[in-house]
């Protein structure tokens, strides 16, 4: 005979089950301004989603000889008007619905402050669509920012007493935020900090948006702080992880020709796993936009392809200054055209690699890399001379058995920048 079944255990008393729980706790990290800027997500997803409804009508259409609309994807006579009639619906709801919400933001109380859990939702989705979002004002849109540990703003009238005149700043990689660089319980900034007695700031910027942007907006924010630093800055190093090192990059650059003060103060820049020569899955991602384009019944969602943002079309190649890949369009395919930067002659710089492969497997290396980028883009070798970036053979790490993620907490990354920091800054030519 079989046993009874048990009666489910009640919730304890003034408590929620495990999900509801979860549910509660997640909406008590929203700010009031997410709702809005969820809203105006919303309401983009549901004019996406007619756009391409009406392309695959418009091809249908094609197909049987029926005439479309003037514009391209677009639908004539009444479908055409009910189409429209769907955008100008949905415009009109989102636009009110952006009033209401923002009318109400005074009346929700304080915001929370920031949870990791916030930060790495919204650092991602600006890496995916951060150049969408400051377009259209959203709120989501994460903007430049120099921060403190445990992602405090910093304000350099305000800080604690002990602050160095050795600063290290630290930019962070696609999809991600400051609050990351903590990994495995290690943070390079504090190890470095802990044996070098510098100062780390940490940068937070809107990975989506080209490189060359956060790179302009990075040097202004560099001559800024240089300027209201407590005590005189006699030392800035430059730490960045993949993408942020091509945004360290294209600071040095900025700063340069706007000859400013901090340029001078720059003594050591490391790259961790930055793809200098663009990313293999980007290049992949491009051949997909290609691919799916190529057949007119899956032309129309070509569309969920291309929500890939400046900053990630910037990592095919690795661009860096505004003038890479200028009159192309970002999801055309073709050849690298880059403008050649090299490396700046006044700065020591250090470049490390990761590969998932064994010392002993040197095609593999170069197949896999870390997972992201290859060991040749990380260490700037280029087939082309003219684009190659001269490391030195004593300034390049090559760490075996590592993804891309773990150049944030592997001992042998922390012991090599322990070593190259330690030592005085090349002086300049």
């Amino acid at each position: 005979m079989a046993a009874a079944p048990k009666p489910p255990k009640s919730p304890k008393p003034g408590g929620a089950p495990g999900g509801a729980r979860a549910a509660l706790a997640a909406l008590r990290q929203l700010r009031a301004s997410d709702l809005r800027g969820a809203a105006a997500l919303a309401t983009q997803g549901t004019l996406g989603a007619a756009r391409m409804a009406e392309g695959v009508h418009r091809a249908v259409h094609r197909s049987m000889g029926l005439a479309g609309g003037a514009e391209p994807g677009r639908t004539g006579g009444i479908t055409g008007a009910v189409y429209g009639a769907v955008h100008g619906v949905t415009r009109l709801v989102g636009a009110g619905v952006q009033v209401g919400l923002r009318a109400l933001e005074p009346f929700l109380g304080r915001e929370p402050p920031e949870s990791p859990e916030r930060a790495a939702l919204v650092a991602a989705l600006n890496g995916v669509m951060g150049d969408r979002l400051a377009a259209d004002g959203n709120p989501l849109a994460t903007p430049l920012s120099l921060r403190l540990r445990g992602g405090k703003p910093l304000d350099p009238t305000a800080l604690p007493p002990g602050a160095s005149g050795h600063i290290l700043l630290l930019a962070h990689g696609l999809c991600m935020n400051d609050l990351q660089w903590r990994r495995a319980g290690h943070d390079h900034g504090e190890a470095l900090a802990a044996t070098l007695g510098c100062t780390p700031v940490y940068l937070r910027y809107n990975s989506g948006l080209h490189t060359w942007e956060n790179g302009r907006a990075l040097a202004e924010a560099l001559e800024s702080l240089v300027a209201r630093w407590p005590v005189p800055v006699e030392r800035l190093d430059l730490l960045g992880h993949s993408m942020g090192g091509l945004v360290l990059r294209s600071a040095l650059q900025y700063g340069s020709q706007a000859g400013h003060a901090w340029r001078a103060r720059v003594g050591h820049a490391v790259f961790l796993g930055t793809p200098h020569y663009g990313a293999p899955l980007e290049r992949a991602g491009n051949w997909a936009d290609v691919l799916i384009g190529s057949n007119p019944w899956s032309r129309p969602f070509a569309r969920l392809a291309q929500l890939r943002s400046s900053g990630i079309t910037d990592l095919r190649f690795g661009h860096v200054q505004e003038g890479d890949g200028q009159g192309r369009a970002r999801f055309r395919a073709g050849r690298d055209a880059r403008l050649a930067l090299p490396l700046p002659g006044d700065v020591h710089c250090h470049a490390v690699a990761a590969t998932l492969a064994g010392a002993r497997s040197p095609r593999a290396q170069r197949m896999l890399g870390d997972g992201l980028v290859t060991p040749p883009s990380a260490l700037g070798q280029h087939t082309d001379p003219a684009r190659r970036l001269h490391f030195a053979a004593a300034d390049t790490l090559v760490v075996h058995g590592a993804g891309h993620l773990d150049l944030l907490s592997d001992a042998r990354v922390t012991r090599q920048l322990r070593q190259w920091l330690r030592t005085a800054p090349r002086p300049a030519p």
